[in-house]
Parts: structure tokens; C-alpha cells; sequence
């Protein structure tokens, strides 16, 4: 299983770093880029519209391309057509819009609008004046383009990160209503602006080091932090309610051989009102013989352990959740891709690197009209991109199920074959 080989949906001419996918449009963005660096890679945001092909097979094809000028986008968020993208110590602002045009109906329009006695020179056509060519594309004005044609608008940047010698945005997040706008970097520092307003909430030190992640519960009730710290702490506001100590599910576990690397907050299926908080740990330093990885599952309101797994002893580089919560995405930094079981913590699908190198962000096709329709008939699937400039997507097939006749064929034989035993074993039992 950790053999097969998964083809490249997309290859940027650029290092991806992170990748997210629009639940109203379907669209996915990735972006990521090679820096201020003058070495000719450019920096860019790609939209890439999906379409599935086949039973299990889907194509990509590049919309549009935004350029970031000399900032590779390190991290994305997203939030209903605007984008939050880190970019060095800022976050940046992006509004995004979809349309599906009429490319011959704007040509007819644009005829219309002309001079009289003007006319438009057309590639492999003599001019006849205006109207033989507004009546030519009067002729095509049922030929629709169906393309979705993009346009981004920068709205703000703002500053995210303020370390004095090299700042730069670890992680973003929109609250899970749209009302709030989260970052974290190499100061320590959670900011917190008011969405769309963009006012201001809070800045306060959450972490001694770096900040490798954060998630927010529903209803914005509590935000979970990750810190290079060896900290995984839980927060109201800016108040500690309380500190994560998974070692503690471990009596043979030494408190800092591991720290904590990422978290995600999740629903539970079937369970409307049930929270489930996710988070990895990874070796804090590197041994000849790697230990493993763990996987822990706490309850989202209470913040008990509940499950703790290992995930083999790949270091893990990226996590993500499913919209039902249902499916945990896992990275490692020698490329490999896998997908767990939120419920049993067990895993599903393990590619063994099927990138190059560090995968960089994961993202789940959502659990929306658009998300089904790329899926097709498949259980789950999961983009992934990584350094090595590689979008690919990852599918989990639908178990095999019978046709309830053939299962019914199946019971007869075997009673048939039954009483045939007992009738050559025990001649005078019937």
C-alpha cells in the first residue's frame, strides 16, 4: 500500500506552501513562491479549477494567477471571496470574485457600443463594416463561455508579526462565524481583528517562542495555541483557561522529548452538539533510531485526553480535518501522505513520499454542492502541496458493497451446502 504512486494534479513554477479550496465556488488557491530572493522564481497566488474526469480521475487547469511581487505567501486563509495571506511579518488582503462570463456576448456588446462607420479587424476576417460584424457575433451569441473568469482586489495588509529581526505570519485563521480574524508568528504574539472591520481586538504574548498553530472553537467560545514552548494552551479571550499536558496519558513519557506541532478543532458525526480537539506531537530532537509521532484526540469542552496513537516515525509537517470531522489529514517532512480515522485514530491511506520533500499544507474537498461534485463517488479526498512545486489529490475509494441479491444467492448456496454435509456425514438425520 505504501508503494503506490500518486500522479501530480498540478505543478506550480514555484515552492507551494499552502493550499485551501473554496467551499461556494470549489475553486482551489494555492500559493506560495521563492521570495525576495533574485533567483527568477516568482511569487504568486494560483486559482485552479477542479473537474472530475473519470469514476477516480480529475484534472486541474490554472484561471488566473496573482502576483505577489517580491513576498512568497507562506499561509492561507479563507473567508467568504477574501483571502488572508501571510506575507512576511504581514497579513494581506485580498478580495476575490467568480464569474462565468459570455465571452461572445461581451464581443457583441463591445461591437454595439462602437462608433458607426467603425469597425473591428478580426483574426482570419476582412472588415465589412460595423454591422456585418455585429451581425457576426449576433450569430455566436448563443456560444457561452463557461470558464470562470477571476479578479482579485488588494483590500489591506496589516501587521501580524513584529520581531525585531525577522518577522514573519506562522499561521492564520477566520473564526469559524467570519467574525474574527486570528494570527500568530515568530514573536509570540496572537492578534485578533474584528472581521470585516478589521479593528483591533487583541495583541497579547501567548507563547515564549514561535508560534506553530492555532484553531478556534465554535462560536469563538475558546482559542487553542501551539508554541515551539513545548505549550499547547487553551485560551477565553486573552485569559489561560488551561495547558495541555498529553504526556500525562504516558507515565513513561519524559515531559519534553516531545512538543506539541499542530491542532485542530473538529466536529463529531452524528454528535451536533460533541467538540473534538485534535493536536500531533513530534520528537523534539532527532535520534539515530526516530521514535514515533503521536496523535491525540482530547474532548473539545472539557480538554481531557481522550486517544493517543502513534502515527509512525515520520516527523510530521502539516494536519488537517475534514468538514465532518470525520477524516484527519496528516504531511510528514520527507513527503509521505496519510489519512486517519478521527474516531479510532487508526489509519485509512498512507502514501509513502509521494512528494519530494516537506509537504507544506493539506486541505479536505468540503462537504458542500461544489465538494461533491469533484468527489464523485469516492469516500474522501485530500489535496496536498510541498516545496517541491506539487499539487496532487488524494482519494479514498468507497468500500465495496454487494447487490443485496448477490449476497442472498450467496446465504442459499452455503445453506444448500450445509444440508448436503449432513446428509453425507449422518445419512439418517433426514
Amino acid at each position: 500500500m505504501g508503494k503506490r504512486k500518486v500522479p501530480d494534479l498540478y505543478r506550480a513554477p514555484f515552492p507551494l506552501y499552502s493550499i485551501k479550496v473554496d467551499p461556494k465556488t470549489g475553486l482551489v488557491i494555492l500559493a506560495g513562491g521563492g521570495g525576495a530572493s533574485k533567483t527568477g522564481i516568482k511569487n504568486a497566488v494560483h486559482f485552479l479549477e477542479v473537474q472530475l474526469l473519470g469514476e477516480n480521475q480529475h484534472s486541474a487547469s490554472l484561471l488566473h494567477s496573482h502576483d505577489t511581487d517580491t513576498r512568497a505567501t507562506m499561509n492561507l486563509a479563507l473567508g467568504d471571496g477574501v483571502i488572508a495571506a501571510g506575507q512576511d511579518g504581514l497579513c494581506a488582503l485580498m478580495k476575490f470574485d467568480s464569474a462565468q462570463k459570455g465571452a461572445s456576448s461581451l464581443a457583441a456588446n463591445e461591437v454595439n457600443n462602437m462608433p458607426q462607420g467603425s469597425a473591428r479587424q478580426r483574426a482570419g476576417r476582412k472588415s465589412k463594416g460595423a454591422q456585418d460584424d455585429a451581425s457576426a457575433c449576433e450569430d455566436k451569441s448563443h456560444t457561452k463561455d463557461e470558464t470562470a473568469h477571476i479578479s482579485v482586489t488588494g483590500i489591506t495588509e496589516l501587521q501580524s508579526d513584529e520581531n525585531p529581526q525577522d518577522p514573519l505570519q506562522k499561521v492564520v485563521r477566520f473564526s469559524p462565524d467570519l467574525s474574527l480574524l486570528l494570527t500568530g508568528g515568530t514573536d509570540g504574539h496572537i492578534r485578533v481583528w474584528e472581521f470585516p472591520s478589521l479593528k483591533k481586538k487583541l495583541d497579547f504574548q501567548a507563547h515564549k517562542g514561535e508560534i506553530e498553530d492555532l484553531d478556534v472553537s465554535q462560536e469563538n467560545k475558546h482559542l487553542v495555541t501551539v508554541g515551539r514552548d513545548f505549550a499547547c494552551s487553551v485560551w477565553s479571550n486573552n485569559q489561560l483557561v488551561t495547558a495541555l499536558k498529553w504526556h500525562e496519558t504516558m507515565p513513561q513519557m519524559a515531559e519534553k522529548t516531545y512538543r506539541y506541532m499542530a491542532c485542530r478543532f473538529g466536529k463529531v458525526e452524528d454528535q451536533k452538539d460533541a467538540l473534538r480537539l485534535y493536536t500531533v506531537q513530534i520528537p523534539h530532537k532527532r535520534e539515530r533510531k526516530p521514535p514515533p509521532c503521536y496523535l491525540t484526540k482530547w474532548d473539545g469542552k472539557s480538554f481531557l485526553p481522550m486517544l493517543t496513537a502513534p502515527c509512525g516515525a515520520e516527523v510530521i509537517s502539516s494536519l488537517a480535518i475534514s468538514d465532518s470531522g470525520t477524516f484527519l489529514g496528516l504531511g510528514t517532512v520527507t513527503g509521505s501522505v496519510a489519512i486517519y480515522i478521527a474516531f479510532s485514530l487508526q489509519r485509512l491511506y498512507y502514501v509513502h513520499e509521494s512528494h519530494g520533500i516537506v509537504v507544506t499544507d493539506l486541505a479536505f474537498l468540503p462537504d458542500t454542492l461544489k465538494g461533491w461534485d469533484m468527489r464523485g463517488k469516492i469516500e474522501t479526498a485530500m489535496f496536498s502541496v510541498a516545496v517541491d512545486s506539487r499539487c496532487q489529490l488524494h482519494a479514498v475509494p468507497n468500500p465495496r458493497t454487494f447487490p443485496i441479491w448477490l449476497v442472498l444467492f450467496i446465504c442459499g448456496l452455503l445453506v444448500v451446502g450445509i444440508v448436503l454435509l449432513l446428509q453425507h456425514f449422518f445419512p439418517g438425520l433426514f
